[in-house]
């Protein structure tokens, strides 16, 4: 009952921050903050992580912390209110709300899920730097998923200084010009317009920099109604599902006789596969991919991607097992 009390008087605070949110008064913010003090920059930080959690728009405060304290220890200020606003956002939904929006995700939200399901922190790092999805929607999305609290944050805080830096120094500027120092505005100005700039820039970067894989390359694709026909008519080749083992042995359910290797162990130790013909299954296929890569890097000659994953075995309506990993089975064990 506490629970849905809880999130009711969030959502209520959320509807009543967007009725109001035309009203936001820079002059008023800058004044309660001075007016505390030597405590100032802490109640600016817990004022930017209620404004995160109550999606008022985190451009607005970036500015501001830059104008009040400064590029540098506004950046330091800003970035410690975003962080902590983001987390708490992320607690909100993952304990508050979560099975709820979780039963109604989709779209672009249903894509920030998969993408942390399958690349974890590293999607987390992308999402901050290339915000495709809006800052606060992004932090309860991220909630929804099972990455872990600390991975979640460092990946955050880490990622959000470019923007966070930017805003700040535009903030600053804005104070320079207005108090007369146009060589401070200028310079502060042009510093956080490149930093924004070459954020916006950062996805056709990423896919210039993403070369297709090489004529004759051992790595290839498989689908699901081959793999099955195969497996069932000979038991080979060898499945290694690189998910953990929570995964593995989750509700999802895995293929018989599939191998239990997380692709960190896989692409640490690529020996473990073996020498004979693999098949690498994951949620997806992204970490499935990243594994056959090492695999053929350290010299396997025979890897194929299941594409789509165990999303697309589910899907297709292929038996699935639940149990504990069956470590190096083999196709031998396999039934035929």
């Amino acid at each position: 009952m506490s629970r849905w009390l809880l999130a009711a008087v969030l959502a209520a605070a959320v509807a009543a921050t967007f009725l109001v949110r035309d009203r936001l008064d820079l002059t008023a913010l800058e004044n309660a903050v001075r007016g505390l003090g030597a405590w100032g920059a802490v109640g600016f930080v817990l004022i930017f992580a209620a404004a995160t959690v109550l999606f008022l728009p985190g451009s607005v405060f970036g500015l501001a912390g830059g104008a009040l304290f400064g590029p540098v220890l506004g950046t330091v200020i800003n970035l410690a209110g975003g962080t902590l606003g983001a987390t708490l956002a992320f607690l909100v939904a993952r304990h508050l709300a979560g099975d709820w929006v979780a039963r109604r995700a989709g779209g672009r939200l249903k894509q920030v899920v998969d993408g942390v399901e399958a690349e974890g922190w590293r999607f987390v790092a992308l999402v901050r730097l290339v915000p495709a999805v809006p800052f606060n929607l992004a932090n309860y999305a991220l909630g929804l998923t099972r990455i872990p609290i600390g991975q979640y944050v460092l990946a955050t805080a880490i990622s959000m200084i470019p923007g966070t830096a930017a805003y700040a120094w535009l903030g600053h500027a804005g104070r320079g010009a207005l108090s007369g120092d146009d060589a401070a505005a200028l310079r502060y100005g042009l510093l956080g317009l490149a930093v924004l700039a070459a954020i916006a820039f950062l996805p056709r970067l990423l896919r210039r920099v993403r070369r297709p894989a090489p004529a004759g390359e051992p790595m290839a694709w498989t689908d699901v109604d081959a793999l099955s026909q195969v497996l069932a008519a000979t038991g080979a080749p060898r499945v290694i599902d690189v998910r953990g083992a929570d995964e593995f042995t989750g509700p999802l359910g895995h293929i018989a006789r599939a191998a239990n290797i997380p692709v960190e162990a896989l692409v640490a130790d690529p020996a473990q596969a073996g020498t004979g013909a693999v098949v690498l299954v994951c949620l997806t296929d992204r970490r499935s991919a990243r594994a056959a890569e090492a695999l053929v890097a350290a010299g396997h000659q025979d890897v194929a991607v299941l594409r789509g994953g165990m999303k697309a075995w589910t899907a297709a309506g292929l038996p699935v097992t639940r149990g504990a990993p069956i470590a190096g089975a083999t196709p031998k064990e396999a039934p035929t």
